[in-house]
């Protein structure tokens, strides 16, 4: 997670984690209900990526995190599209949130990275289970081994998700999304004025890359429809994705507060370093 978590690849899996997310019933009934995504996209995604890197790379400020994560969802609930009751921090709806990170981050190292090993693909499940452990997840609520996961997942395509109102939302290339209102306020006068230009074809990729990064099995599930040939456009888009990350400086690679936490880590010896 040290390693791949704040990498600059990572921006490109975690909107196929969310639509997975919101796939859930109960979590996309949530999120359509309660979230501010609609208005505030640029503030929402900053938040939720903030939050993510400090699991990660916070220390000891990754458990407060964890703490104000699950206050902020006490009061969260309402009824679903089926008429059902859901609150966010039932431990089946919060776990899933947590559990869809893995399967992404699994499908997507092998096309932004490499191909994980045996012994990687466990170490990087006993790491998420750590981060669920950071968010509150008991660990009688989330499989506690690789032999473990993969059937409840398969479960939870099979009887849980669909392609919910939100999904379809988020994945729509037409649904209007405001300039970005954070930045240099040069660089947000410039977008301003070209985003009529740059949203549609921003907003292509962003589903395609979206589609194309979510695990085939939970696409088929969800009826997100891939075709050979967008396949082949991935393999291409990936390939490149692998040859330029890995050689570009830290400052480019990685995120911001990876990249400080990395900084901390080399001063106290504490890390090797991860090609």
């Amino acid at each position: 997670m040290w390693s791949v978590a704040g990498d600059v690849r990572a921006l490109l899996m975690l909107p196929a984690a969310l639509t997975l997310q919101v796939a859930h019933p109960a979590v996309g009934a949530g999120v359509d209900e309660h979230s501010v995504f609609r208005t505030d996209p640029w503030g929402r995604g900053e938040r939720s990526l903030r939050s993510a890197l400090l699991w990660v790379y916070g220390g000891e400020a990754a458990a407060e995190e964890g703490r104000r994560l699950r206050r902020l969802h006490r009061t969260i609930q309402g009824t679903d599209a089926h008429g059902r009751r859901y609150h966010a921090l039932t431990p089946a709806h919060y776990a899933w949130v947590h559990a869809t990170g893995f399967p992404v981050y699994h499908h997507g190292l092998h096309y932004l990275h490499r191909p994980l090993s045996e012994a990687q693909e466990r170490q990087l499940y006993a790491e998420w289970l750590q981060v669920g452990r950071i968010l509150g997840i008991h660990d009688r609520d989330m499989p506690q081994t690789i032999e473990e996961f993969w059937p409840y997942y398969r479960t939870m395509l099979r009887d849980e998700l669909e392609a919910t109102v939100v999904v379809r939302e988020l994945l729509d290339p037409a649904q209007p999304v405001p300039p970005p209102d954070r930045g240099p306020l040069p660089l947000r006068i410039l977008l301003r004025a070209l985003w009529p230009v740059i949203l549609p074809r921003l907003a292509r990729f962003r589903s395609f890359v979206t589609v194309g990064l979510t695990p085939p099995d939970a696409r088929e599930a969800i009826g997100l429809a891939w075709s050979d040939e967008q396949e082949r456009r991935l393999r291409r888009f990936t390939r490149v994705v692998r040859l330029v990350v890995p050689v570009l400086p830290e400052r480019l690679r990685y995120l911001p507060m990876a990249r400080e936490a990395r900084r901390r880590a080399r001063l106290s010896g504490a890390v090797r370093r991860v090609r």
